[in-house]
């Protein structure tokens, strides 16, 4: 039998896991006839931890026991704060994954423990290494790590067929990337890719957000941007209307009693119009598409050749979008596979193919970055010591690796400091510095000593440094990490003892609860058949109560409802049968 290895989209806004079952992609349920997870942390007001919609529903009541976008945080060495505790954005991430987990035990009815995690093609680094940690706290091996356009061309590619060059745009609520795909022969080759990790549905959301304050602050003479709950009540507020704009010409921003002035109730009713919503998101529309440029000269195409254009992200959803592109390629975009899961089933595809499973496509992707070093060099006529040089050059192919030598600049040089850069300027300093190390003991030799200085880029995007004299054979090397604080073992095994603790907590109040609940079905069940045991004896009128009563029990078993409304409907059965029986 074949090992359970799922595939996760952790979004920004929404967070998905799928698996390969029986050679079909399913992405899974969270609820009943619910696949989409949000990506919410939240304490409820007895310490419980809450993870998804519970944790959205409280987050505009409660902001400072929730915590939402955090995939915007993530590779930030950084601490957000909730319910009066600091937390990493990966142990923040780390608990929508072992929700997600969860999920998948209770579907497979197996130990989940291996993951392939997507993240967005223009993830640095420093964000890939923080979403392998945030896998490794939730208890699982995240067997590989793909970007979030190449995982949706193997979902598209699973049910197409023949060769093309597909332009995948994907605006998520909180990242944008564009990637170019050769599809060829059940080969996904990823030619470019650019992006923006600050730009998405997030952004458009605040537009809206701002545009309610403004009329607040004419209608009304006040200022509530230091308010959380009434901002974060905006930001919900602003999100209707966003996705009620998709679908028609106007929407109402709107929020009752969102604070007080003076005592008195401050409403929220104001109208926005499509195109007013258009014009106040043109601007980051704009960048997509130039952004989609960028990747087709990356690529070494031209817009003619791109011969389809695939959507993926909730945001694509916005009819301006859609019109940009079709406006600048010339091509109608396609979105059969749903945006809002098609990530998560590319995951679940590559997962099988990991594996062992019959899932015979082949994938090739590229890095979304330039890296390299910095040394000695003329720049702008004029001898610099920061020159950029690039060894890994944007849009290879990887896994990769590349070589270069170096030379001391002085007779018994023994140390030389290796800076890592990401970036395309000439100047190392205008570039980011990921990474840096220093080799010692190097032997005393006249000036131009040979080091050789090797980047490996392995398939999860993760980079590998090393510098090795050429005479002697002494090596340094390090993993590019640092730039986050990594975890070290102790602190990765404390953060994941944290969130173990969390879950067991919230396993525990569970456990009760369907202790509870299954006491209550027992009854339910014992009632609804002493009901219809009586309703042989009773009238017509008295018949039709009972029905109506059982009927009542009976959809709460069936549905998805809570148990307080089961407890409701058993007890006027109960009541119902007390009378009957008097």
């Amino acid at each position: 039998m074949t090992e359970i290895i799922v595939g996760i989209d952790l979004g920004t806004t929404n967070s998905e896991v799928a698996i390969v079952r029986d050679g079909r992609v399913e992405v899974l349920e969270v609820a009943p006839g619910v696949r989409i997870l949000p990506s919410v942390v939240g304490v409820g007001d007895d310490g419980a931890l809450l993870i998804g919609q519970a944790a959205r529903n409280q987050y505009v009541l409660h902001p400072e026991r929730s915590v939402r976008s955090i995939k915007r945080r993530m590779g930030e060495f950084t601490a957000v704060h909730m319910a009066g505790k600091d937390y990493s954005p990966q142990e923040i991430s780390a608990m929508i994954l072992r929700r997600l987990r969860e999920i998948a035990e209770a579907h497979t009815g197996e130990t989940v423990t291996k993951a392939v995690i997507t993240v967005p093609a223009y993830f640095s680094d420093a964000q890939r290494q923080a979403t392998r940690e945030a896998g490794e706290i939730a208890g699982l091996e995240v067997m590989r790590i793909i970007n979030e356009p190449t995982a949706a061309a193997l979902a598209y590619e699973s049910c197409h067929s023949g060769a093309r060059k597909v332009l995948v745009y994907d605006l998520g609520g909180g990242t944008f990337d564009v990637s170019v795909v050769n599809l060829e022969s059940a080969v996904v080759e990823v030619l470019a890719s650019h992006g923006n990790n600050h730009l998405g549905g997030d952004d458009f959301d605040l537009q809206l957000v701002t545009f309610a304050v403004e009329h607040l602050q004419r209608e009304n003479g006040i200022d509530v941007r230091d308010n959380a709950v009434a901002m974060a009540r905006l930001q919900r507020a602003a999100e209707a209307a966003k996705i009620a704009l998709s679908d028609q010409p106007y929407a109402i921003l709107s929020e009752e009693y969102l604070l007080e002035k003076d005592g008195v109730p401050v409403h929220l009713s104001v109208e926005v119009s499509r195109d007013e919503y258009e014009e106040m998101i043109a601007p980051f529309v704009a960048e997509t598409i130039e952004a989609v440029h960028v990747a087709l000269s990356g690529a070494g195409l031209t817009v003619s050749e791109i011969n389809e254009i695939l959507l993926v992200g909730g945001a694509t959803r916005t009819p301006l979008v859609q019109r940009r592109l079709e406006q600048d390629l010339g091509l109608q975009p396609r979105a059969e596979v749903d945006p809002d899961l098609c990530v998560a089933m590319g995951a679940a595809i590559q997962a099988a193919v990991i594996a062992g499973g019959q899932a015979p496509t082949v994938l090739v992707d590229v890095t979304p970055y330039t890296f390299g070093t910095s040394a000695i060099g003329p720049l702008n006529g004029e001898i610099y010591p920061y020159c950029f040089v690039p060894l890994i050059r944007k849009n290879t192919p990887i896994p990769v690796s590349r070589s270069e030598g170096f030379f001391t600049v002085y007779d018994g040089q023994t140390k030389v400091d290796v800076n890592v850069y990401q970036g395309e300027d000439p100047d190392a300093l205008n570039n980011i510095e990921i990474g840096r190390f220093t080799i010692e003991g190097l032997r005393d030799a006249p000036a131009g000593n040979p080091l050789i200085t090797t980047f490996a880029l392995d398939v999860n995007g993760i980079l590998q440094v090393t510098s090795r004299e050429k005479e002697s054979g002494l090596v340094h090397s390090i993993t590019i990490d640092n730039a986050i604080g990594r975890f070290a073992g102790d602190k990765l095994t404390a953060a994941r003892d944290r969130i173990d603790g969390m879950f067991g907590d919230r396993e525990e109040a569970g456990a009760a609860e369907a202790v509870g609940g299954r006491r209550l079905r027992v009854e339910a069940t014992a009632l609804i058949e002493k009901a219809e045991r009586l309703m042989t004896s009773t009238g017509a009128e008295d018949s039709e109560d009972l029905v109506n009563g059982i009927e009542a029990v009976k959809d709460c078993l069936a549905g998805s409802r809570s148990e307080a409304e089961l407890k409701t409907a058993i007890d006027a059965l109960a009541d119902l049968l007390y009378y009957l029986d008097a």
